[in-house]
């Protein structure tokens, strides 16, 4: 089991990301210039209190990978109730969704620009969220490039220990062969129990809006998978 104050995460070589060089329109820079310092976190080795960041004690989700930030920011104006915390790389997507934050009027959320796996070792307190959000993730579909795929052991293993008792991580995909590990790679772990899963050509979301990933992978003749696995140990 890993701490939050683990440092191993720091000698990764293999992640689940390229950082792609991706052209930031004068908005998206202007929105990173000034909306960062009132949305933006900057990554730390220490944990996070929660009840500081956002003045408040309120459950936490979590989504890793938010793209453009379109589900995240209508999440986070559908369920006020709530505290969002997203995390992604992608500088161009960052600045979109700093805009759809502004544009949105929320103040429940933060972005993190960082690596997913560090931050959940480093800065999210252990059993602190109530919800992990993982919508189409990077399918890695090439053999020789599944290690990179980001839901392997440990990655599980630091979900539900930052889990709260009862959480759940979502996951959704359009791979069916990234379906497939996702489940095997779930049922090895031994943290969750599955207590949903549909099969759906996007007319059956599971508690999420529909996504940008997931129309493009409708167009492409792909299925659609969503999961609810809820946090067992």
């Amino acid at each position: 089991m890993t701490s939050g104050t683990d440092t191993s995460a720091r000698h990764r070589t293999i992640r689940s990301f390229v950082r792609r060089a991706g052209r930031l329109t004068p908005s998206q820079q202007r929105a990173l210039e000034e909306l960062w310092p009132e949305f933006g976190l900057e990554f730390g080795e220490d944990p996070v209190r929660f009840e500081t960041l956002f003045g408040r004690s309120a459950p936490v989700v979590l989504e890793i990978g938010f793209g453009n930030g379109e589900t995240l920011v209508q999440q986070a104006a559908q369920h006020p109730e709530f505290d969002f915390i997203g995390i992604d790389v992608h500088e161009p997507g960052v600045g979109h969704c700093l805009m759809k934050a502004r544009d949105a009027g929320i103040k429940n959320l933060r972005l993190i620009r960082h690596d997913a796996v560090e931050v959940l070792e480093m800065m999210i307190p252990p059993a602190s969220l109530a919800r992990v959000n993982l919508y189409f993730p990077d399918p890695w579909p090439k053999k020789r490039h599944h290690k990179r795929r980001i839901v392997q052991p440990r990655f599980l293993d630091l979900v539900a220990d930052r889990l709260s008792a009862g959480g759940a991580l979502n996951v959704a995909t359009d791979w069916e062969n990234y379906a497939e590990h996702i489940e095997a790679e779930v049922r090895q772990s031994g943290r969750f129990e599955c207590a949903e899963r549909r099969v759906h050509s996007g007319d059956r979301p599971l508690d999420r809006p529909g996504t940008k990933f997931e129309r493009r992978g409708l167009r492409r003749g792909h299925r659609i998978r969503d999961w609810r696995f809820v946090r067992s140990n």
